[in-house]
């Protein structure tokens, strides 16, 4: 059993809960972002005509950005502070959300993708930022639970950004198929995919100006400092010590296969499920949808949970039931597959912050730097997504496309049952 006799959100008399209430809400909104991208997958699909691989390059350039700005961002932290961080990050972020707006116009898909790189480097600093600040910010004992707490509020974003998609772009595509736009003239295709890019442009841009009002709040606002926090660099000597730490080099696999999993089980389930119920984009995200908010109910249970069991028994048994569930969409047809899908991100909702606790736990200065490679470690959304889009295309079945996922799930499997250990608070 896993005790817990550490206050959450206080240490040593003194109370966090403020800042832990604005990071959380740095959370939800990398999560809004992160499942508004998910949806361009399909809308992209249909208004550029594109097959499963070259519309995975839209997750190429989202998490290969994150790969790209985590380890710089972590430096940056070092070097100054947290609040730099964040201010940092939404800067970015709401640069990259403006740019959609001249994408729109010029209709040329790589500058949604430029768009894109840049938006998502924003959210890399933000998560570089906010996730080991959170594991810091408070009782160590009780870090893995609170990270745990406050990712819980990530999924809220997620729903938002399917909503607003649900609402502003989906019902906006075109249903004219890639034959019957094949036929089309010139410029009657012309004036269909301006009306589509205008619907994906605009939620991006307002949610650009809300994140400026955001950005000038914190920029008064006076954080924290994290506990002995050190500001010196030694890049070299840190990452030889990460490199040679089994537990923490194992998280970062572990990491990297989870996200892998996660973006390529969301990213392929509004067409999963358009192709086993025969219903079109709208319909189909409403059980997008359904698994996110499943992913949130869950993710308050384990965070419960985690009162009474270790993290890593926790995460053994939810990486057991998301490989069974991948067994069951493979093999299933029809609402059945639809259901064990939709199951996936119930055991998912455990697994990222809960692999990036037990990575880092004992890191102490070095977390930050730590925290950076478990962020980069997100790259594997960007390369498996591409991978189980290739297995799709190539077999002409999405469902063999969700070996990918099952593979996923027993590197994580394997990774909670060798970290199953006794935690003590």
């Amino acid at each position: 059993m896993h005790s817990n006799k550490q206050k959450l959100l206080e240490y040593k008399g003194r109370s966090f809960i403020l800042p832990f209430i604005l990071l959380t809400t740095l959370f939800f909104m990398w999560g809004l972002a992160n499942n508004m991208t998910d949806t361009l997958l399909a809308a992209f699909k249909k208004i550029m005509s594109m097959s499963d691989f070259q519309t995975s390059w839209i997750q190429i350039a989202f998490y290969g950005s994150y790969f790209c700005l985590a380890l710089p961002a972590a430096v940056f932290i070092k070097r100054f502070n947290y609040k730099s961080g964040v201010l940092l990050g939404l800067g970015m972020f709401i640069v990259g959300a403006l740019l959609f707006y001249p994408a729109s116009k010029t209709q040329i898909y790589g500058h949604f993708l430029t768009a894109l790189f840049i938006l998502a480097g924003g959210l890399s600093i933000l998560e570089t930022t906010a996730n080991p600040y959170v594991i810091v910010l408070g009782s160590p004992q009780s870090g893995t639970r609170r990270l745990n707490l406050a990712q819980a509020f990530n999924p809220f974003g997620s729903i938002t950004g399917v909503a607003l998609s649900r609402i502003f772009i989906l019902p906006h595509l075109n249903q004219a198929s890639v034959a019957e736009r094949a036929l089309m003239s010139g410029k009657e295709l012309e004036f269909i995919k301006a009306a589509e890019l205008r619907a994906v442009m605009g939620p991006y841009v307002g949610v650009g100006i809300f994140l400026l009002l955001i950005w000038m709040t914190i920029a008064f606002l006076k954080m924290p400092k994290a506990q002995n926090e050190d500001h010196n660099v030694h890049f070299g000597k840190t990452l030889l010590k990460l490199f040679r730490t089994r537990n923490y080099r194992n998280g970062v696999i572990a990491q990297f296969f989870y996200v892998g999993a996660q973006i390529g089980v969301w990213s392929f389930t509004i067409r999963f499920v358009m192709n086993e119920l025969n219903i079109n984009e709208a319909s189909a995200a409403e059980y997008y949808l359904a698994a996110l908010i499943l992913f949130v109910a869950s993710r308050f249970i384990f965070t419960w949970l985690m009162k009474f069991f270790a993290p890593s028994k926790l995460l053994t048994f939810a990486a057991f039931m998301a490989t069974i569930s991948a067994v069951l969409v493979i093999i299933g047809e029809g609402f059945f597959a639809v259901i064990a899908l939709v199951a996936i991100s119930g055991f998912m909702s455990l697994m990222f912050p809960t692999i990036f606790g037990i990575a880092v736990e004992g890191l102490g200065p070095d977390t930050k730097i730590g925290g950076s490679g478990l962020i980069m470690a997100i790259l594997g959304g960007a390369v498996l997504t591409a991978v189980q889009g290739q297995v799709s295309d190539v077999s002409g079945n999405i469902h063999y496309s969700f070996v990918v996922p099952l593979i996923c799930f027993l590197v994580i499997l394997v990774y909670g049952i060798k970290s199953n250990k006794p935690v003590i608070d």
